[in-house]
C-alpha cells in the first residue's frame, strides 16, 4: 500500500490508465472505461460539495444531464461547433447551479438534501416534457463526436478514451489544488461546523454557494463529454438513479478524499460489468454490500486506509518519544 502514497501512487495509476487499451480485448471494454472516467469526473464534483463541504446534494446527476443536453441541443439543433458547445455547457451548468445553490443552501442537513432531490425531479420532468427544446422521450440523436484539434482526431473509441482520460487528469489536478488551498480549508471548516466557520470569519453562504457551483461544473463537463461519447441522450440521464450511482461511487471509495471517488467508480463499474447476468437484481446485490460497507467501513476504502495509516504513524511517533 505504500506504493499508493503521494506522487508515486498517482503516477502508477496514470501509467495503468495509459496502457489499459493495450490489454483491452475489444472496443467495448475501451468504451466502458471511457464512461467510467466520465462518471469519475462527475463523482469528483459530488465529493467536493458532499465530502469536503458537508452538503449532501441529490441533484448532482441532473446537473450532469444539463451539461449533456446543452451540448446535444446546441450541436444538433443549432449546429454549434462541439467545443464551443462544450464550453457553454460549463457556463449554463454554473449559472443554473448558482441559482439553485442560493435557494437550496439556505436549508441545512436533510432539508437541503430533500430540496435538491425535488430539484432533480423537476429537472427530469422538464427534460421529459419540454419536447420543443429537449425532444422529450424521443431523446436527442446524432450528437457529433468531439471535433479534432489540429492533428488530433476523436472519432474512434480509443481516441475518445484518451481525450476523456486527459480531462479526468486535469479535473483531479484542479481538485487537488482546490482542496489543498485556503479555499479548500474553508470548505472543510464549513463541513466540520457552521458555527466554527463563522467564528473564523468565513462567509457561510458565499463559501457553500461557491462549492456548489464548482461541484456542478464538474458534473456539467462530465455530461458534455458523455454526450460526445454516447452520441444519444434520453431523459433517464436526469433520473435519481444516476445521482445514486455517483453517491455509491463516493461512499465506496471514501468520502472527503481525493482518490476515493476514482477508486469507487473503478471498482463498482467493473464489478457491475462482471455481474451483468444479475442486472435485474442489481440493487439486491449492491444494496446489502453498500449497507455492510457503511457499517464496517464508514469512511470508504481509501478513507479507512488513510485513517489506519495515520494511526500507525502516531503509534510509531509515540514509540520514538517513549
Amino acid at each position: 500500500m505504500k506504493l499508493l502514497q503521494g506522487k508515486v501512487g498517482w503516477t502508477l495509476l496514470a501509467v495503468a490508465a495509459l496502457i489499459f487499451p493495450l490489454f483491452a480485448q475489444n472496443n467495448y471494454l475501451i468504451s466502458v472505461a471511457t464512461q467510467m472516467f466520465i462518471m469519475a469526473l462527475a463523482a469528483l464534483g459530488l465529493n467536493l460539495i458532499t465530502g469536503y463541504t458537508g452538503q449532501f446534494n441529490l441533484a448532482h446527476g441532473a446537473f450532469m444531464a444539463v451539461g449533456a443536453y446543452t451540448v446535444g441541443i446546441l450541436t444538433v439543433d443549432h449546429q454549434v461547433p462541439f467545443w464551443l458547445a462544450f464550453a457553454l455547457a460549463g457556463v449554463v451548468t454554473a449559472l443554473l447551479g448558482f441559482f439553485v445553490g442560493i435557494l437550496s443552501l439556505r436549508l441545512k442537513g436533510h432539508y437541503f438534501s430533500i430540496f435538491t432531490l425535488c430539484v432533480s425531479y423537476i429537472m427530469y420532468l422538464l427534460i421529459e416534457k419540454w419536447e420543443s427544446l429537449t425532444h422529450g422521450t424521443v431523446g436527442i440523436m446524432g450528437i457529433p463526436a468531439p471535433s479534432g484539434i489540429g492533428p488530433l482526431q476523436f472519432g474512434t473509441p480509443l481516441s475518445q478514451y484518451y481525450l476523456v482520460l486527459a480531462f479526468l487528469a486535469l479535473g483531479i489536478w484542479i481538485m487537488a489544488r482546490i482542496v489543498r488551498s485556503l479555499l479548500g480549508r474553508s470548505f472543510m471548516a464549513v463541513r466540520n461546523s457552521d458555527e466554527l466557520a463563522e467564528a473564523l470569519g468565513i462567509d457561510l453562504m458565499r463559501t457553500k454557494t461557491l462549492s456548489f457551483v464548482l461541484s456542478v461544473v464538474y458534473a456539467g463537463f462530465a455530461g458534455a463529454l458523455y454526450a460526445g461519447q454516447v452520441r444519444f441522450l434520453g431523459p433517464d440521464l436526469a433520473s435519481e438513479v444516476v445521482t445514486f450511482d455517483l453517491v455509491m461511487f463516493v461512499l465506496v471509495g471514501g468520502i472527503g478524499t481525493l482518490l476515493g471517488p476514482l477508486v469507487g467508480t473503478v471498482l463498482v463499474t467493473w464489478l457491475t460489468q462482471g455481474l451483468q447476468f444479475l442486472q435485474d437484481y442489481r440493487m439486491v446485490v449492491f444494496g446489502p454490500v453498500l449497507i455492510a460497507l457503511i457499517i464496517f467501513l464508514p469512511d470508504g476504502l481509501v478513507g479507512t486506509w488513510l485513517k489506519r495509516r495515520a494511526r500507525r504513524a502516531d503509534v510509531t511517533q509515540a514509540k520514538r518519544h517513549a
